[in-house]
C-alpha cells in the first residue's frame, strides 16, 4: 500500500494528483525549484525539499535529486505527472532500482513507446496502421535528406523521445529541410536528452483522436473511449473534447481495439494514451503512445465517471481493474480549454509578470485545474500553461455554451493570457459544428482580431456603471449631474450622469446617453443602457479602473484634458535599426555576425522561452553592425540583441 506519494512535478497537475492522493488516504509530498519557493503547488503537499536551480536540467529533470527527495521525504512512490521526468525509462528504472514504487508504466514499456521509432516498430507487428514515413537507424543529415526526398513535401521532422510539439518541424520547402533539422533536433536535446528524430508524411487536414488507456499488471487492458484533441497552435493541443463528433460506433471500437494492440505491444500497464490521425477518408494512423496521465484526462474522468489519478496509484500497488470494456459507457460531453500565459495581441508569445488578479468561473458543470493563484509568478523557464478550465453537459451544444460562459467568467490581471482567443473558439460556427482538424487555426483564425484597439463600447459602460455604482463619482452640488471624462489607450469618453428616483439607475448623456440601470451580484456587474447589455467586473488598481468584459481586460483612468490620440508607448521593436527580445528567454542560437547582410525573413536569433524555440527574423534588407548577445546569455523582454543598418 501507497502512504507516501512525491509528486515529481509542479503546477496545476502536481496540485491534481495531491488532491486524489490525499482522497485515497495517501500523504503527498512534494518538490520544487529555486525559483519555485513560493509556488501554489506547494500549498498541497504535507512537505516539500527543493531539488535545484531554476533551469529545469537542474532541478525539475535531476532525476538523482528527486529520488534523493524521496528519500529525504519517506515516500514510498513517485507520481511523474507529465513533462519533465515523466517519460524517461532511466528515471523509472533508477526508481524502481532504489525500492520506490513508480506510478506509470514499466520501464521497459516506457523505453519501447517513449522512442517514437520504436513504438512504431512495434505496434506494426500488432497490426496497428502507422503514417508512412522514416523510422530507420540511419539518421545522418544525408540519409534524413535522401529520405525527405522519397517521402514528399510536405513532411514533418518529429523528436523521437518527446511530445507537446518541441523538437516537431513542419517542411514544405526542400531548401528549408537542413535548418529545420538542426532546430528539431536541437529543440528535442534540450527538452527531452535525445535528438533522435523521425519523418512522417505529412497528413493536411486530419483530427487527432487518442484513446485513454488503463491496464493492470494482471493482464487486463481497456480502453475509455476518445479524445478529439485536433485543434492546436504549434503543434500543441489547446482545446479538447470528448468524444469526438467524428467517430461512429463501428469506427470508434476498431481504433479502441488498436489502442489496446498498441499497448499490448509492450506489456503495457497504469494509464497511458494512443494517439492517432484520422484523415479526411477516416483513414487512421497510429502516432504516438504517451506513457503517462495526459494534460487533457479531465474530460475522460467527467464522461466515464472514472478518477485516472486513483486508478493510477490503485493499480501501482497491485490492485486489479474492476472495470470491464463493456462497462465503459459515455455520458454526456465535456470540453477543455488550456489557459496559457500567452498573448493573442501579439502572436500567442508568452506573458511573464506577477499575477495580480486570478478568478477563475465556478458553476455546475465547470472544474478548474490551477496551477496558479493571485500573486503567483510567471516567469520564463516553465510550461507557459496556468490551468485547465473544463465544462460538462448533457449534450455537445449545452457544453459549448457552458464553456463560452465559463471563459466570459475567468477574471486574470497582471499579466496576458489567451482566454480571447478561446473565447473565439467557442465562438466560432465551424467549431460548434464540430467541424475542427489540427488545421483549424491556420485556416481560420485572424490573429488581428485581438490586436489592441479602442474600448468597445461595453467597457466603457461597464466603467461608468463602476463608478456610480460604487460611490467612485465626484460629489454632487444641487441637481448638476456628474461629469465623467475617461480615457483609455488614447480613445476619451465623456459622459454627464444625472441621478433618479429609480434605484440603481442614472440617465446619461455624452458619449453614452440614455438611461443606465445596474445591477449587483457580488463582484460582479450588470449593466443596461437601452438596447445595449454588458456584464463584467470592475477593479480600482490605484488611479486607473480596470474593466473585464467579454474575456479582456481595458484599463481607464479619469482624464482632465484632451486625450492624445496616439499612444506615447514606443514600437515594440525599440529604436530604428534596432532588434529587441519580444520576451525574456535564453539566446540559444546566434545566426549572424557583424558584416553579415541579410534579406528579409533570414533568420537571425533563436530565442528560447519557456520550454519553445522562437525565432527571430530579419525585417527586411541590411548589414549586421553590431551583435550585443551571445549563445547561452538570459535576455530581459525588449532587451536589445543586435543592430542592422
Amino acid at each position: 500500500m501507497i502512504r507516501r506519494l512525491l509528486i515529481a512535478n509542479r503546477g496545476e497537475i502536481a496540485v491534481r494528483v495531491a488532491r486524489g492522493a490525499r482522497e485515497m488516504g495517501i500523504a503527498p509530498v512534494g518538490i520544487y525549484s529555486e525559483a519555485d519557493a513560493q509556488a501554489y503547488h506547494l500549498e498541497f503537499m504535507d512537505d516539500a525539499v527543493c531539488v535545484g536551480p531554476a533551469a529545469a536540467a537542474d532541478s525539475y529533470l535531476n532525476a538523482d535529486a528527486i529520488v534523493a527527495a524521496a528519500r529525504t521525504l519517506r515516500a514510498d512512490a513517485i507520481h511523474p505527472g507529465y513533462g519533465f521526468l515523466s517519460e524517461r525509462a532511466e528515471f523509472a528504472r533508477s526508481v524502481r532500482d532504489a525500492g520506490i514504487v513508480f506510478v506509470g508504466p514499466s520501464p521497459e514499456a516506457m523505453a519501447a513507446m517513449g522512442s517514437k521509432i520504436e513504438a512504431k516498430r512495434r505496434v506494426r507487428a500488432f497490426g496497428v496502421p502507422v503514417v508512412p514515413g522514416y523510422d530507420g537507424d540511419d539518421l545522418s543529415v544525408a540519409r534524413l535528406r535522401g529520405e525527405a526526398e522519397r517521402i514528399g513535401m510536405p513532411l514533418l521532422i518529429k523528436a523521437s523521445a518527446g511530445g507537446g510539439g518541441r523538437g516537431m518541424r513542419l517542411v514544405e520547402d526542400p531548401a528549408a529541410f537542413e535548418e529545420a533539422l538542426e532546430a528539431a533536433k536541437r529543440e528535442a536535446l534540450a527538452a527531452f536528452g535525445s535528438d533522435a528524430v523521425l519523418l512522417e508524411r505529412y497528413l493536411r487536414r486530419p483530427r487527432h483522436i487518442e484513446f485513454q488507456i488503463l491496464a493492470d499488471e494482471h493482464g487486463r487492458v481497456i480502453h475509455l473511449g476518445e479524445r478529439e484533441c485536433s485543434i492546436q497552435r504549434r503543434h500543441q493541443k489547446i482545446v479538447e473534447e470528448a468524444p469526438s463528433v467524428a467517430l461512429r460506433p463501428e469506427l470508434r471500437a476498431e481504433m479502441g481495439a488498436a489502442a489496446v494492440r498498441a499497448a499490448a505491444s509492450v506489456n503495457y500497464t497504469n494509464a497511458g494514451t494512443c494517439e492517432f490521425m484520422l484523415d479526411e477518408d477516416g483513414r487512421f494512423y497510429f502516432l504516438e503512445m504517451n506513457a503517462r496521465l495526459q494534460v487533457e484526462h479531465p474530460v475522460t474522468e467527467m464522461v466515464y465517471g472514472i478518477d485516472l489519478v486513483h486508478w493510477q496509484l490503485r493499480i501501482a500497488g497491485g490492485e486489479a481493474l474492476e472495470i470491464a470494456q463493456e462497462d465503459v459507457r459515455p455520458r454526456g460531453w465535456a470540453v477543455e480549454a488550456r489557459i496559457y500565459a500567452e498573448d493573442p495581441a501579439n502572436h500567442l508569445l508568452p506573458s511573464t509578470g506577477t499575477i495580480a488578479a486570478w478568478e477563475p468561473p465556478q458553476g455546475p458543470g465547470i472544474r478548474v485545474d490551477a496551477g496558479v493563484r493571485a500573486g503567483s509568478e510567471v516567469g520564463v523557464y516553465y510550461d507557459p500553461m496556468l490551468a485547465k478550465l473544463i465544462v460538462w453537459a448533457e449534450d455537445r451544444a449545452g457544453a459549448v455554451r457552458r464553456l463560452t460562459g465559463a471563459l466570459q467568467d475567468f477574471h486574470i490581471e497582471g499579466i496576458r493570457a489567451n482566454v480571447p482567443l478561446l473565447l473565439w473558439i467557442a465562438r466560432d460556427a465551424a467549431f460548434r459544428a464540430g467541424d475542427t482538424t489540427t488545421q483549424f487555426l491556420a485556416e481560420r483564425l485572424d490573429e488581428s482580431a485581438f490586436a489592441p484597439a479602442a474600448p468597445p463600447p461595453e467597457a466603457a459602460l461597464l466603467v461608468v456603471a463602476g463608478i456610480l455604482s460604487g460611490g467612485r463619482a465626484p460629489w454632487r452640488v444641487g441637481g448638476i449631474g456628474v461629469p465623467l471624462r475617461l480615457c483609455c489607450d488614447g480613445t476619451q469618453i465623456v459622459v454627464e450622469a444625472d441621478a433618479t428616483a429609480e434605484g440603481g439607475a442614472w440617465d446619461l448623456r455624452g458619449d453614452l446617453a440614455g438611461r443606465l440601470r445596474v445591477r449587483e451580484h457580488g463582484t460582479r456587474l450588470h449593466a443596461t443602457l437601452g438596447d445595449r447589455e454588458t456584464a463584467g467586473t470592475v477593479e480600482l488598481h490605484g488611479d486607473t479602473f480596470a474593466a473585464h468584459v467579454d474575456g479582456r481586460s481595458y484599463a481607464f483612468a479619469f482624464s482632465r484634458g484632451r486625450v492624445a490620440e496616439a499612444s506615447a508607448r514606443g514600437a515594440a521593436g525599440g529604436a530604428a535599426g534596432s532588434i529587441a527580445a519580444p520576451m525574456p528567454g535564453k539566446i540559444v542560437k546566434v545566426a549572424v555576425r557583424e558584416g553579415d547582410a541579410v534579406a528579409a525573413h533570414d533568420l537571425l536569433i533563436v530565442l528560447e522561452a519557456m520550454k519553445m524555440e522562437h525565432r527571430i527574423e530579419a525585417p527586411g534588407h541590411g548589414i549586421v553592425k553590431r551583435v550585443v548577445v551571445r549563445e547561452g546569455e538570459i535576455v530581459a523582454g525588449f532587451a536589445p540583441l543586435l543592430e542592422l543598418e
